[in-house]
């Protein structure tokens, strides 16, 4: 574009910032100034404090005009442009700079082109805009896929200089790639598996990276992003959702999906040796609705056949696995007289006589 722009004898600029870490309108339309001043090659013109918001954006409009025929204006991340207080409204701080610079042309204030790219994750960012902001700015949506394995492979191999040559092992770009792929399609956390897998290896004291470490990695990522998660659940959700986990975890029989019934009779047997309060049937299932709004699991209700009365089945987002190990600490596990395999044995049983019973 740049290249079509200067053989057409046109002043074409590219001004960005990323919205991310902006706390108010007033910062953004300070940032948008110094972004297009460094573009321009100018003195930014004004101070950052003791000038009023109109002062900035009446400067940044005075750039554009006098510097540029056409300028594309990059709001990375538009949707964390909240401001510190909502206005009267209730409309975030991104509503009003959005109005403010799809009008700035028809009301004369710059002179030329400018056109605003607005990048979020947010599909409801729309949504937040307010009736005047929707209808000035009414852009045109572009959606872009989550990346492919063969994609994020592509990008990590840009990637591999990171690393001394040789440290990193055949299958590590691709494992890394897949696993990124099927979990998220996000290359900001492909490569953070690739690095943490590196980390992995280093404090193992390994001169080489290989897939066992991306797969290490793979969990910590999991077991962080649960913990995180699971961090404001009351002791009894956790313990509710512990019990379902261990089910899932620990049975001889291969679940897809642990029956009700059956983690509610463990979530018992658990209080007991914790020495707990014991919840309701009810409680539980109330519970465990909402660890589903919170995505921890997912829930399907099933009959037994003839006089077997229906029950609701709960299947974990995340491997149970790693949910049940995050959740130990929280909830004494380890410090009970119990062992793993006394646990094990009953919930084996109460697997038996669900389905035989």
């Amino acid at each position: 574009m740049l290249e079509i722009a200067t053989a057409q004898g046109n002043a074409f600029g590219v001004v960005s910032i990323n919205c991310q870490l902006i706390k108010s309108h007033d910062r953004a339309v300070y940032r948008l100034v110094t972004s297009a001043a460094k573009e321009a090659g100018v003195e930014v013109g004004v101070p950052e404090t003791g000038v009023s918001t109109g002062t900035k954006l009446d400067r940044f409009y005075e750039i554009v005009t006098q510097h540029f025929d056409a300028v594309i204006l990059i709001l990375d991340e538009i949707d964390l442009l909240e401001g510190r207080q909502r206005d009267g409204d209730g409309q975030p701080a991104y509503s009003k700079l959005l109005y403010q610079l799809s009008r700035a042309s028809r009301l004369g204030q710059l002179d030329g082109t400018l056109s605003v790219a607005a990048l979020t994750n947010d599909p409801r960012f729309m949504n937040e805009l307010d009736g005047r902001t929707e209808s000035s700015f009414n852009p045109e949506g572009v959606v872009f896929p989550d990346y492919d394995a063969t994609q994020l492979q592509n990008i990590l191999e840009h990637r591999r200089d990171a690393y001394r040559d040789g440290v990193v092992t055949e299958g590590v770009i691709s494992l890394s790639a897949a696993l990124a792929a099927q979990d998220h399609g996000d290359a900001r956390k492909a490569i953070d598996l690739l690095r943490n897998a590196g980390e992995i290896a280093d404090r193992s004291g390994e001169t080489a990276v290989r897939e066992v470490h991306v797969r290490d990695a793979q969990t910590e990522a999991e077991r962080d992003r649960t913990l995180t998660q699971m961090q404001g659940l009351s002791p009894q959700k956790k313990l509710s959702l512990y019990a379902t986990a261990v089910v899932a975890a620990l049975s001889e029989r291969d679940l897809n999906a642990v029956p009700s019934t059956v983690a509610y009779n463990v979530y018992q047997f658990l209080a007991d040796i914790l020495e707990t309060d014991k919840k309701s049937r009810d409680s539980y299932l109330r519970y465990m609705s909402e660890a589903e709004t919170y995505n921890f699991v997912t829930s399907n209700k099933t009959g037994r056949g003839y006089g077997g009365g229906v029950h609701k089945e709960y299947s974990f987002v995340d491997d149970p696995e790693v949910v049940a190990e995050t959740l130990e600490s929280d909830i004494r596990i380890e410090n009970s007289r119990y062992e793993t395999a006394q646990i094990e044995s009953v919930i084996d049983a109460q697997v038996a006589e669900f389905f035989n019973g």
